[in-house]
């Protein structure tokens, strides 16, 4: 026999019982919130409306790095329609800015484009009848064909690249430059992955 705690007496296995039942109930309350934990839906899976869980994290990081890029593209295209240009001829007259008085092949555009163009040459037909860029013939071979960039095009890029680079600011306002120089490099390490496997 023991004493309780109000003075009353309870046989010892009673009290064990008491002991025990506490216990188990603080081990299943640890429990229900350790399975609303792991069943906490991810941020993704609430933008997509998913009620089951992911195949795998890879399959998340997957799904995720998809659907910020058209995120971001959407937003892309959105602030550069007011200037009544494309990202892709945005892309372009950045290229060839830089390619300066040598100008490129429409193959070398093709390669430094940040998103892959399945049709070079009417993007360019376009971009030549707006003004933006002039094409020109090589005389020693007629087949080389170089692009560059137009006055125009190069007045084009000016009024564009203030509003463009403070949308990009406010983009990522708020997150630390370390974790953006992380988020750099592993996703230079999957696009070296994917090269590896093509």
């Amino acid at each position: 026999m023991r004493l309780h705690d109000a003075g009353s007496v309870l046989p010892e296995p009673v009290g064990s019982l008491t002991r025990l039942g506490a216990e188990s109930f603080t081990l299943g309350i640890a429990l229900k919130e350790w399975r609303m934990a792991t069943t906490k839906k991810s941020p993704l899976a609430v933008t997509l409306k998913q009620n089951r869980p992911f195949f795998s994290v890879q399959q998340e990081a997957f799904l995720s790095i998809l659907r910020t890029a058209s995120e971001l593209s959407n937003s892309a295209d959105k602030s550069l329609r007011e200037f009544n240009i494309t990202q892709q001829q945005y892309n372009v007259l950045r290229i060839l800015r830089g390619a300066g008085a040598e100008g490129l092949c429409r193959n070398e555009i093709s390669a430094r484009m940040v998103a892959s163009t399945p049709d070079m040459s009417r993007l360019l037909d376009r971009m030549e009848k707006a003004g933006w860029i002039t094409r020109e013939r090589a005389e020693d071979d007629r087949r080389q064909v170089s692009t560059f960039i137009t006055d125009s095009g190069q007045k084009l890029l000016t009024v564009i690249e203030d509003p463009v680079h403070e949308q990009v600011h406010r983009l990522f306002e708020g997150i630390k430059s370390s974790d953006l120089k992380m988020l750099v490099d592993v996703l230079a390490q999957i696009r070296n992955r994917r090269a590896q496997l093509a």
